[in-house]
């Protein structure tokens, strides 16, 4: 029988499909996700109480929920990084055109549940929003693009990947939803300069989206108001922010102690966009510089085994959709502390949310796809196929 190197792992050629993935799988990454589920349950258990008796439900109603939400995303991202390369492209391509679909028909059918922005189809049993999933499939789809136009005589790749984020982006504007929009530019921004994109466009696109937020902020009141709280010098300590600061400073290092804090019972998204908050004050600091740990050592992992990757679509995927999680964390953290203006962007793996957990997952399950270890072939196979 024979045998193929995959990095400095020896794979035996029709080995079963488990044993395989484990010994090709980032083990790493995989015990970070778990982790970092786990610790969303542990803190859902005392952000979502509060919120459970307010709405007449069992005092572990949330929890209980994002459990399941939790079990059907971890499902998601193993069946997903057992994809090949060439199922992910497949894979991410098809789902781009569903959520696409239903990203476009939000205005239409879409619900704002009193938040003044229309993100999310109640299904009464539950909501589902749409950008959640665009923002993994748009990855691969631009991913796919922008490779296709390194061959020899392809397509223009890198222009139709501009294209689909122009109309992304603007759909998303529509519900309005400024963070994803950002999150979505940056996304193809990234993607753009591992694929070889001269520094001027990057520089012009800045400027787009310098003169997009200019033109927002003059249009749009929610984004004008969120800009202006943002930038006074005064913090209202009855908004969200300052709940979440007062909170963080409250638990120092140690924090005040399980169960004895006091933000999740002040904050309305306690469970979703501010839980960083009811960690730092129940566990202190050094629980949030734990929980930061786990999201860079994914992302550091992540792109240092994608560095060794000689594919131009799984380098370029691989590399969006690291960064487009790294990014969501870094973005839910500052808001917290006040370093960014308030997004309503939750925690990957850690926020209460069906939507957001099942997507976290289908985006680490395609990273572990394209993070796994494989056989590559010389340099001159590689130039073959590009002829």
């Amino acid at each position: 029988m024979t045998e193929m190197v995959y990095g400095t792992v020896r794979v035996k050629a029709g080995d079963p499909v488990l044993p395989r993935w484990w010994r090709t799988v980032d083990k790493w990454t995989v015990a970070c996700v778990l982790l970092l589920f786990g610790l969303g349950l542990l803190l859902g258990l005392a952000a979502s109480v509060p919120l459970a008796t307010r709405n007449g439900f069992p005092p572990f109603h949330y929890v209980e929920r994002q459990a399941v939400f939790g079990l059907v995303g971890m499902v998601a991202m193993f069946f997903c990084s057992l994809l090949t390369p060439d199922q992910v492209r497949r894979f991410g391509v098809l789902g781009f055109l569903f959520a696409f679909v239903a990203l476009a028909f939000l205005p239409v059918f879409g619900s704002d549940f009193g938040k003044g922005a229309v993100r999310w189809y109640s299904l009464g049993f539950a909501s589902v929003q749409p950008s959640e999933f665009v923002k993994p499939a748009y990855v691969i789809l631009c991913a796919w693009l922008m490779a296709a136009s390194q061959e020899i005589n392809g397509p223009p790749g890198k222009t139709a990947s501009f294209a689909v984020t122009v109309v992304v982006v603007g759909f998303l504007a529509m519900e309005p939803d400024f963070g994803q929009s950002a999150l979505v530019i940056f996304a193809w921004g990234v993607m753009y300069f591992v694929a070889g994109a001269p520094t001027l466009i990057l520089v012009g696109v800045a400027g787009l989206v310098s003169g997009g937020g200019v033109i927002a902020y003059d249009y749009s009141t929610h984004f004008a108001k969120r800009i202006d709280s943002f930038m006074s010098a005064d913090l209202n300590p009855r908004t969200q922010v300052g709940y979440a600061i007062n909170a963080i400073q409250e638990g120092g290092f140690w924090g005040v102690g399980v169960g004895q804090g006091q933000v999740k019972w002040q904050l309305p998204d306690a469970h979703t966009d501010f839980i960083i908050a009811v960690a730092a004050e129940e566990y202190g600091t050094l629980m949030v510089l734990f929980v930061l740990s786990l999201y860079t050592t994914i992302v550091v992992r992540s792109l240092t085994r994608l560095m060794r990757e000689r594919d131009p679509f799984t380098r370029i995927a691989g590399t969006g959709l690291a960064c487009i999680f790294g990014v969501q964390a870094l973005v839910n953290v500052s808001v917290a502390v006040r370093l960014m203006p308030a997004k309503g962007m939750t925690l990957p793996f850690i926020s209460y949310g069906g939507s957001s957990i099942i997507a976290a997952g289908i985006t680490m399950g395609m990273l572990l796809a394209l993070t796994r270890t494989r056989p590559q072939g010389d340099l001159g196979q590689v130039f073959k196929r590009g002829r």
